[in-house]
């Protein structure tokens, strides 16, 4: 069991939420694997990640469908994220999407719904949509997900915009772009960036440039890869674990503090940006 309580960060509105959130892309695909994806969900309750990021897109409702068994019983434990794809971003659209996603979770209310990435929408209208669901207790904050600085920026501007509670993104030591401008920017709004793919997608696991720092520790490269991005000021790692191993491993990477001296050699090897890169996503 964890010897220590998961450190959490601070949504704009004052809430705090764990770093450290379960996440479902992928689950619900399949009938056969629907009983682990259940059972490792709650393990990973039981070891206080109490964060679950969803989507009505991953397996076309079916993860969210799996969350809404995981909380039955449990719902006030637990911060239930998730996902309005681009396509229902209209007003009258999200309020659809969301009605739609309540029902698979089986639950009165998203704790916080974001835009799972920009198309055609105004942001204005999207944001409106959102703030008419707040406003009628269907989610409780709004955030986006894959939105690039002058993409912030933008939405900064328009009415209500800057209630935006966090931007999801694709972050890890692959794919560090977001450090030179996007990560800065949304910190000092007190913005908290919620990295997705944080072991990009197992990735990591097999990288040898990990291996030393791993074998220090006596862990797994998939943990180092998930604590070097866990140390981040005002960032949440959202990891998937189907496997009841594979989440107490999870879990056990939150409490792994890399020396100095390790994560210059993670510089070494995976270098920081010198420049503006566009935003990367899966």
């Amino acid at each position: 069991m964890p010897t220590t309580i998961l450190r959490t960060t601070r949504l704009q509105t004052g809430e705090e939420v764990p770093v450290l959130g379960q996440g479902t892309w992928g689950m619900g695909e399949k009938p056969n694997r629907r009983a682990d994806e259940v059972s490792a969900l709650r393990l990973g309750l039981d070891l206080g990640m109490s964060l679950i990021d969803t989507a009505e897109m991953y397996g076309d409702g079916g993860a969210e469908e799996i969350v809404g068994e995981v909380v039955a019983g449990r719902r006030d434990e637990v911060f239930i994220v998730s996902k309005v794809l681009p396509t229902h971003a209209s007003r009258l659209g999200v309020a659809t999407a969301c009605a739609n996603s309540l029902k698979r979770l089986r639950t009165d209310r998203i704790d916080l719904y974001l835009l799972h990435w920009r198309l055609g929408t105004p942001l204005a209208e999207t944001v409106a949509g959102f703030e008419l669901l707040k406003a009628a207790g269907k989610i409780r904050h709004w955030g986006v997900s894959n939105f690039d600085i002058a993409d912030m920026v933008e939405l900064a501007g328009v009415a209500d915009g800057k209630s935006a509670q966090t931007n999801q993104v694709l972050y890890n030591l692959m794919r560090r772009g977001i450090e030179y401008d996007l990560l800065p920017w949304c910190r000092q709004r007190g913005i908290p960036i919620m990295a997705y793919s944080p072991v990009e997608q197992g990735v990591l696991a097999d990288d040898g440039r990990l291996a030393k720092v791993a074998e220090r520790y006596g862990v797994s490269r998939s943990q180092i890869a998930l604590a070097w991005v866990l140390r981040q000021e005002g960032v949440i790692a959202v990891a998937k674990a189907s496997k009841l191993d594979h989440v107490r491993e999870n879990r056990a990477a939150h409490d792994i503090r890399i020396m100095p001296e390790d994560l210059h050699n993670l510089d070494r090897a995976f270098p920081p940006p010198t420049g503006k890169r566009p935003l990367e996503i899966l």
